[in-house]
């Protein structure tokens, strides 16, 4: 005699709409508030038990970053989920799609105010505060519309998380369906303007010497920009997080350098600029001193996004993809042809700003040289705030695929390992490389027990210098003591035996690309320790972008 299939619950919903997204892998922290949809995550998808909420939902956000998808992370209610709010902040920042769903106290005390275990006071509305939309399962019937509603907020563009409070008694509670699918249609986005779109057209073909800037909107929208910068000869600029959009190989490509010297003076002397998708971010743009051309076209999703850095002769409202293939689709019937002269300058500036840079990196520049050569294609590339990433992460390794280009877009420090996890998770079939500094592994340094015990085919690189090297450096700039910037280090050797994790380590030059050809080899975790105080600094030590009042400039 069988025994009957056991009653379904919460957690049988929530993998049924993780499903319906292609979903497979979840993280997060179990409790006694998330008990039934961690065990039947864990049943019938894969379910990584990360050490901390916050790396939850960093990994579930660069899962889905690295997929072009949605990621999911699960914690617990109260101190649990305002553990996650600093990573919501990071995905909310970055726009990218994560379905939180934290627990809640039984629906008979929800906001009694009793104390009730692991209650906290209106976490409906600090959620709201980090995510683009928050929402409370109230009852069984509509739990499956609540989770669908949020995750059509979470995909829709710009994209960002969205968070879901379900008390825990109706998590063992028998839930109703999930509403039907949206039909394809249903999600396409609105056509622009026309009338505008003619006006670009015109502009463009008018143009002697256009640029175009390319932010985070470009991400689904990477064959029609190649196709535009190519049938306009245009010098194309990047913001960090446009990064791939179009492949950084590309002869056209002067790519995250706007504020590199040879890169402002061919921004300044286009006569036309071309800006989608970016905020024009203050580190990006010399806190907002870079001189761009008077004839600017913006193109954003956001209205409020017109014009709010720097003036726009002309604004253009929608998605980036369906501009981009109205414009095209005008300027192949207008016979558009390409501006050889301008075309080279941009091609020689595009080498001029590398040459400059690798100088000032010295044996720096190896780093990217060998990743570069080690690495696919597509292979991503998770990278924290740290010297590394900033000095030559962030320009110098170049980015092929917008999928591969993870890193923290609100600039929090800490949250690359866990990014990293979640990208080597949901591509397992190439390698992931992480870029940690030892001060940033440190703040969730008990991830890598993580990164053991689920084995991704990851290799962290963590650049140790015993410190916050970006403030050391700035503190010694500006001729101040140094201040909470010298850190206790691990022994990385020793910490990685005790986990049963592979370290390398690299004191000198000679030794970068076949350590990293050994770690990428290995085909698992792999921490790769770079000593800093063993290898060669760099010509010109990296300080940050920031202005400091009453600092010489």
């Amino acid at each position: 005699m069988t025994s009957p299939a056991p009653a379904r619950t919460g957690g049988d919903l929530l993998v049924d709409l993780l499903r319906r997204h292609d979903v497979d892998t979840v993280f997060g922290i179990v409790s006694v508030h998330n008990l039934p949809l961690v065990e039947a995550v864990a049943r019938d998808l894969r379910f990584v038990p990360v050490r901390h909420e916050a790396t939850a939902v960093n990994a579930a956000d660069g899962y889905a970053r690295a997929r072009g998808g949605l990621g999911c992370a699960l914690t617990s209610t109260g101190t649990g989920a305002g553990n996650a709010a600093g990573s919501l902040v990071e995905s909310l920042s970055a726009g990218t799609s994560v379905l939180h769903v934290t627990g809640q106290v039984d629906t008979p005390y929800l906001g009694s105010g009793r104390g009730f275990i692991h209650e906290t006071k209106d976490q409906l509305g600090m959620l709201a505060a980090v995510s683009k939309h928050a929402a409370t399962i109230r009852d069984t019937a509509t739990a499956g519309a609540v989770l669908a509603e949020a995750v059509g907020h979470a995909l829709a563009a710009p994209g960002g998380p969205v968070s879901v409070e379900w008390p825990i008694d109706l998590q063992y509670a028998v839930p109703g369906a999930l509403p039907a699918a949206p039909e394809p249609a249903a999600t396409e986005p609105e056509p622009v303007d026309p009338v505008r779109v003619a006006e670009v057209i015109s502009l463009l073909r008018a143009s002697e010497r256009p640029a175009i800037w390319a932010g985070g909107g470009v991400a689904r929208a990477g064959a029609p920009l190649r196709r535009l910068v190519e049938l306009t000869g245009a010098a194309l600029f990047t913001s960090n997080s446009g990064r791939g959009g179009v492949p950084e190989d590309h002869e056209l490509c002067v790519g995250n350098y706007a504020t590199a010297p040879a890169g402002r003076a061919l921004l300044a002397d286009a006569d036309l600029l071309l800006s989608i998708g970016t905020h024009f971010r203050s580190n990006e743009t010399g806190d907002y001193g870079l001189v761009v051309p008077a004839e600017h076209v913006q193109v954003d999703l956001d209205p409020a996004a017109i014009g709010r850095v720097f003036p726009a002769t002309l604004g253009v409202v929608g998605d980036a993809a369906t501009f981009l293939d109205a414009v095209l689709d005008g300027l192949v019937a207008a016979a558009a042809q390409p501006r050889s002269a301008w075309a080279e300058r941009v091609r020689v500036t595009r080498a001029t700003v590398r040459e400059t840079q690798r100088a000032g990196l010295g044996e720096h520049a190896l780093f990217a040289d060998a990743l570069r050569k080690v690495l696919p294609r597509d292979a991503v590339v998770a990278r924290d705030v740290t010297i590394a990433s900033s000095a030559w992460g962030n320009r110098l390794l170049e980015m092929h695929d917008v999928r591969s280009n993870v890193f923290p877009r609100g600039g929090g420090i800490g949250q690359g390992l866990g990014m990293a996890i979640g990208a080597a998770l949901a591509r397992p079939d190439v390698p992931t490389v992480g870029i940690v500094g030892d001060g940033g592994l440190a703040v969730h340094l008990g991830e890598l027990t993580t990164l053991a015990q689920e084995a991704p085919w990851l290799v962290l690189v963590v650049f140790n210098d015993g410190g916050y090297g970006v403030l050391r450096n700035m503190q010694e700039s500006l001729g101040r003591p140094r201040s909470g910037v010298d850190l206790l280090t691990p022994d990385y050797a020793a910490l990685c035996g005790s986990m049963g994790l592979t370290h390398l380590r690299i004191t000198e030059p000679g030794a970068v690309a076949a350590t990293f050809e050994q770690a990428v080899a290995h085909g698992g975790p792999v921490v790769v320790e770079v000593d800093l105080a063993s290898y060669p600094p760099m010509p010109r030590p990296f300080t940050p972008p920031v202005h400091v009042p009453g600092a010489a400039s």
